[in-house]
C-alpha cells in the first residue's frame, strides 16, 4: 500500500491547503464564517482524506477516501469560481490551475490502486 507521505498529490494538497488560507486572508471580514471558511475546510480535507484512506486497511477503503478528496477538490473549485464572481481574493487563475493538476493526480493514484485490487 501506498504511504500518503511518498505521494507527490499529498504533498501538493498540504501546500494548497496553505494557498486557500493565504487567499482567503484577503477576504471581507464578513466572509469569514461563510465562503473562506468552507474553503478551507474543503483545502484541508483533501490532504487529510488522502492520509485517513492510506491509513485504512484495504485498497477498496483508499480509493473510497482518495474519492472523497476528489470530491473536496471539486467542491472548492465551485466555491473559487464563485469568489472569482463575487471579487474576493486574486490568483484564481493560478489556484484553478493547482487545483486540476491536484484531481489529474487523485485520479491516476486512484486508476492505479484499481489496477492492483484485479
Amino acid at each position: 500500500m501506498l504511504s500518503h507521505k511518498d505521494l507527490d498529490v499529498w504533498k501538493k494538497s498540504i501546500d494548497f491547503a496553505v494557498q486557500i488560507y493565504t487567499f482567503t486572508e484577503a477576504f471581507p471580514p464578513e466572509e469569514k464564517y461563510a465562503l473562506a471558511s468552507q474553503l478551507k475546510r474543503a483545502g484541508v480535507s483533501i490532504a487529510s482524506n488522502i492520509s485517513e484512506g492510506a491509513a485504512r486497511n484495504s485498497t477498496k477503503e483508499y480509493v473510497r477516501f482518495l474519492y472523497v478528496a476528489l470530491g473536496s477538490a471539486s467542491e472548492i473549485e465551485t466555491q473559487l469560481i464563485i469568489a472569482q464572481k463575487l471579487g474576493f481574493g486574486q490568483h484564481h487563475q493560478e489556484m484553478m490551475h493547482e487545483l486540476i493538476n491536484i484531481q489529474k493526480m487523485l485520479m491516476g493514484v486512484i486508476k492505479y490502486l484499481k489496477t492492483q485490487q484485479n
